[in-house]
């Protein structure tokens, strides 16, 4: 076996979960079934409503639910981590629909998988660290007014109108109902969410969601309501697994959408096992592993009629805080909803679609943060700026677009934050050799030597101020940079540094530099700043050194009498 191949078994194998991961769920299994099962029981209407918001229907969200969930949770890097469809990516795949139906939506889910476990294979995982708190709490917030915009007109009892952004389409759903009201969706969308909402404050523990979709399904049923739209036939049951709606000459058109939903995927899933383990003590993720589990996941799903599949954060919090320990939990609640596919499907599909939408509307309300979203405002103008921006480009552009946006304003601000905390401070070299002169002497050398200590790190962002601020030292003929306190420097702050000392040097003013660091040397000389900076051949590692030496070049213009006296004993503050 070649060394590649030899590597990429090994890798394959890292990824893989271990008997340890298994053995765990035997510990307290009672609690770990109960924890699924009322995780089933709060999965099981956003499944459905997913699904019907996704475009391919409820049965698409059911069985994301069943494949999707079973998978992620036997493969995942997380032990409490619950899988299936989410808000987030129903963003993402309605304009997939719109353009390429049902079968560009399973072949993206399918393409996404691949996308996935090559992450996991390349060590993606750990990117996540990386995330800015204003990204993630921006990109929450701008999936919660998107997931309760899509909800508008199934809430409002209106078809849905034409169109991909959602406020145009929330605006045209309200303009219908304005024309022709349909008070019954309205009241059943608006009265499960206000069970759901208030309940939750009451008894958190208690799945308030299924049991006002039960209670408004019962008043229908019973009343006869007209205007309550139900989902509609369910299949009983998971389709046979089928490649049938794989177009391989549709690839390349669809591998843009691919890497979106693949990159909202793991942004998504690494973040929710993230707050799982916060909730937790003891509890810690593989991030690689969970990319792997989750690329799995998509690869199966699409082949039973299911839509990509994340991890839920809301169904994760609600198996935390229900008391599960192992996959088991997960594990259940997969099991439980596909129990229901085959036994209850009729039942299930007499469920209002103004139900669902009214679960989802108090989903996307319980998505928001409001103390997060506050101190994080209130924290700097920077974070405040990632936040908005990341949020108003969630809602109005694209999901991975508004990710990266918030990603490169954060980055562009901190990189200004850190660029300002450089700089070029002149010192008073006198306190360095404390009784060598007398003041004449102090006056004489004060004409002719300016020391500049340079503070911080020294690089692209804002390496400019340093030419501006040397090219504009007065006359002199010695200039001592003191370079001990310099925390980095790349090739543009060295170029830059180097063609403000050439600039010097035309002027026939000499500098030198002291304290230059190990690490430093490199890029210095790899840029031809070094020699410059020592133009006689000599290091200083101190200052007093470099002044000894100034000194010297002084006397050998003439501009200072020969004076021999005993080498200075340096002290670490004039490095």
């Amino acid at each position: 076996m070649n060394r590649p191949l030899l590597r990429l078994t090994r890798r394959v194998a890292a990824l893989l979960p271990t008997r340890a991961d298994y053995t765990v769920m035997a510990r307290d299994p009672r609690r770990d079934l109960l924890a699924g099962l009322t995780v089933a029981i709060v999965a099981l209407p956003l499944a459905l409503g997913f699904g019907v918001s996704s475009g391919l229907g409820a049965q698409a969200g059911l069985a994301t639910a069943v494949v999707a969930g079973a998978l992620a949770a036997l493969l995942g890097g997380s032990n409490l981590q619950v899988s299936g469809p989410t808000g987030a990516m129903t963003v993402v795949l309605v304009p997939i629909v719109a353009q390429y139906g049902p079968g560009g939506v399973l072949t993206v889910g399918l393409m996404a998988g691949v996308l996935l476990i090559a992450l996991a294979l390349l060590k993606a995982g750990r990117t996540m660290a990386y995330v800015p708190a204003p990204v993630v709490e921006g990109f929450t917030l701008g999936i919660a007014c998107v997931i309760g915009l899509q909800q508008i007109p199934n809430a409002l009892g209106v078809d849905k109108p034409d169109g991909e952004k959602v406020l145009a389409v929330a605006w045209r759903a309200v303009t219908a109902f304005a024309q022709a009201p349909n008070w019954t969706a309205l009241a059943l969308s608006a009265g499960v969410a206000a069970v759901m909402l208030t309940g939750a404050r009451w008894r958190p523990t208690v799945p308030f969601s299924i049991v006002a979709v039960i209670v408004a399904t019962i008043v229908v049923e019973l009343f006869h309501l007209d205007g309550a739209a139900p989902i509609g036939d369910l299949p009983a049951g998971l389709p046979a697994p089928s490649l049938a709606f794989l177009d391989l000459s549709a690839l390349g058109s669809l591998l843009a959408p691919a890497v979106a939903v693949a990159a909202l995927a793991a942004l998504e899933s690494l973040l929710s096992a993230t707050v799982a383990d916060g909730m937790t003590v003891g509890q810690k993720h593989d991030p690689d592993r969970e990319l792997f589990g989750q690329g799995v996941a998509n690869l199966a799903a699409p082949l039973f009629g299911g839509v990509p599949a994340t991890a839920a954060i809301a169904r994760t919090a609600v198996n935390v805080r229900t008391g599960a320990t192992s996959r088991l939990a997960a594990l259940t609640h997969a099991v439980v909803l596909g129990a229901i596919v085959f036994a209850a499907a009729p039942l299930v599909s007499r469920i209002p679609l103004a139900a669902l939408a009214g679960v989802l509307l108090a989903t996307a309300i319980r998505m928001v943060e409001t103390g997060s979203l506050k101190a994080i405002a209130r924290a700097t103008r920077s974070d405040a700026t990632v936040l908005v921006l990341t949020a108003a480009a969630t809602l109005v552009l694209d999901l991975v677009y508004a990710v990266i946006i918030g990603l490169a304003v954060a980055g562009a601000l901190a990189l200004r934050a850190v660029a300002r905390q450089a700089r070029l401070n002149q010192v008073d070299f006198r306190p360095d050799l404390p009784g060598e002169h007398s003041d004449e002497e102090h006056a004489l050398l004060a004409e002719h030597i300016v020391a500049y200590r340079i503070d911080g790190p020294v690089f692209f962002a804002g390496a400019h101020r340093f030419l501006l601020q040397l090219s504009e030292v007065a006359d002199v003929r010695v200039v001592i940079l003191r370079m001990s306190h310099v925390t980095t420097i790349d090739a543009t702050g060295a170029l830059v540094l180097k063609d403000a000392v050439d600039k010097l040097r035309r002027r026939g003013i000499t500098v030198l530099a002291s304290g230059i660091r190990p690490a430093q040397r490199q890029v210095l000389a790899s840029t031809g700043t070094l020699q410059l900076l020592h133009p006689d051949g000599q290091e200083y590692a101190t200052t007093p050194e470099a002044i000894a030496a100034a000194r010297k070049l002084l006397e050998q213009a003439g501009l200072l009498p020969v004076r021999h006296h005993a080498p200075h004993r340096p002290r670490k503050a004039d490095r």
